[in-house]
């Protein structure tokens, strides 16, 4: 009986595993719509951001880099003029007084928002009360856009309305603050300004790296004799490289592609005198219809801030690397 019931056991077994290899497969074949979808909806999400910065971002400085090559005025066109928007916009004096305008904006514009952001900080970091509400009250300029700070500083330095006329009011008949009208201290408005907007974020990024330190090196420090304002100077904000570094990038960046602010502000009077480069490349592409000179213009500001960019990228890829 055990010999012949073997082969039917068998047999009943390839039968088993035939009906289930089938039932596997009708059950794949249904749930496969529905893995694909899982697998392509993530894909389908991000479809049209992805095209919106290819196209809207990356297609159009390609662009302009074409544009820029071509003899393009009002309108687009595409007739070769190699160098030539180059060559005409270093004869620009304009473009020369944007330039140098961005080097005396940009510098102190850095200098003195790490400055003061790195003062913030330490001072904040010290566990001081109402400590929530002073760094609110720090943070609170960089939640409004440039175009609002431009005009609140535009109100308060104008020699007309604003403290130069509330201090003389006052009794303070020399007073003068008329810089906003002065052609050779208008670019200091723009510094103020922006001082006064960028600083309490810089403050905030410092405390974050401030409150990452290990207290164990400070109180390490104390042990050894040292003063709280030598334990930051030589061993708190030396630890704090990556976020000077970052600091500085967000900065560069703000003051090269400052716009909104001069427009506000001063929209580049006295004459030209406040001009910094983005005010430069909107003047000459959409008011005075040199797109190419514009295109140019707006060319060698990407390479400006490539140049910042690249090697901070590449010195951050270096270190992961060697770590």
């Amino acid at each position: 009986m055990s010999e012949r019931a073997c082969p039917r056991s068998d047999a009943e077994h390839r039968h088993y595993l035939g009906i289930r290899s089938m039932t596997t497969t009708t059950a794949q074949l249904r749930a496969s719509p529905l893995d694909a979808l899982q697998r392509w909806l993530p894909k389908l999400v991000l479809a049209p951001s992805m095209f919106i910065v290819l196209v809207g971002f990356y297609g159009y400085i390609l662009w302009t880099f074409v544009l820029s090559f071509t003899t393009s005025t009002f309108l687009p066109t595409y007739k070769w003029a190699g160098l030539a928007q180059y060559a005409r916009l270093f004869d620009n004096d304009r473009w020369w007084v944007a330039s140098k305008n961005l080097l005396l904006f940009g510098g102190l514009f850095i200098a003195i928002s790490l400055a003061i952001g790195v003062l913030l900080a330490v001072l904040l970091d010290q566990r001081i009360r109402r400590e929530g509400f002073i760094r609110t009250i720090y943070l609170y300029p960089m939640a409004l856009s440039m175009i609002v700070t431009g005009t609140a500083w535009k109100w308060l330095l104008n020699p007309g309305m604003g403290l130069d006329k509330l201090l003389r009011d006052w009794g303070w008949e020399g007073f003068r603050l008329d810089w906003l009208i002065d052609p050779d201290r208008v670019v200091y408005c723009l510094v103020i300004a922006a001082v006064w907007q960028a600083s309490g974020f810089i403050m905030a990024m410092f405390l974050a790296g401030l409150r990452g330190v290990d207290p164990s090196i400070i109180r390490a420090a104390q042990m050894d004799g040292a003063s709280m304002p030598r334990i930051y100077w030589t061993v708190v904000l030396p630890s704090l490289r990556p976020v000077f570094f970052s600091a500085l990038m967000i900065l560069s960046h703000i003051a090269i592609k400052s716009f909104d602010l001069v427009a506000a502000m001063t929209a580049g009077g006295p004459g030209y005198s406040s001009d910094l480069p983005a005010m430069f490349m909107y003047a000459f592409t959409f008011s005075r219809g040199q797109m190419g000179m514009g295109s140019a213009s707006a060319i060698l500001m990407l390479g400006a801030i490539l140049a910042i960019l690249v090697p901070y990228l590449y010195s951050e890829l270096r270190s992961k690397r060697h770590a």
